[in-house]
């Protein structure tokens, strides 16, 4: 049986496209990614010359046998049990990779919180709101959008929660 795949939208990928139909402004920061770097966020972070405290990671958790999407800067780790609270959960882990690329339809190191396949609940760190414009991956490796912390949470229906630790 052919695996589903994809296809690369006109003009972008699916995160620049969701972007780009909800006429929300935004910037696509693009640069070489070195499969050697130990992170994906700090070497995104490093490339465009921008602060960790305003690049933002998109990791998969499970809370509750439900998977959730937590949005915390590159510079710090998530809080799982903040997460859980925050979406009124008992108890949250990491998901398996696996799972994560396959329901968000992103590769590790390259998922949005923007254009998923499909679209899960979404916890974004209110340190978030303490900057003018956030950086998150644009939907694959080497590449970034900078949006309004407030337009990302618009239009991923997210909370805003400290999900974030230092």
């Amino acid at each position: 049986m052919a695996k589903k795949s994809r296809k690369q939208q006109p003009g972008g990928t699916p995160a620049t496209v969701a972007l780009t139909a909800a006429g929300t402004v935004f910037t696509v920061h693009a640069y070489e990614h070195d499969p050697a770097h130990p992170s994906y966020g700090e070497e995104a972070a490093e490339a465009m010359g921008v602060s960790p405290e305003r690049v933002f990671k998109t990791l998969v958790a499970e809370v509750d046998g439900e998977l959730t999407v937590a949005v915390v800067p590159v510079a710090g780790t998530l809080d799982l049990k903040a997460l859980a609270s925050a979406v009124g959960g008992k108890r949250a882990t990491m998901a398996d990779p696996a799972a994560a690329e396959r329901v968000t339809g992103y590769v590790r190191g390259g998922i949005s919180p923007l254009g998923q396949r499909k679209r899960l609940r979404t916890v974004l760190d209110a340190s978030a709101g303490g900057h003018p414009t956030i950086c998150v991956s644009a939907g694959r490796r080497g590449l970034e959008v900078e949006l309004a912390p407030a337009d990302l949470a618009a239009l991923t229906n997210a909370a805003l929660a400290p999900i974030g630790r230092d």
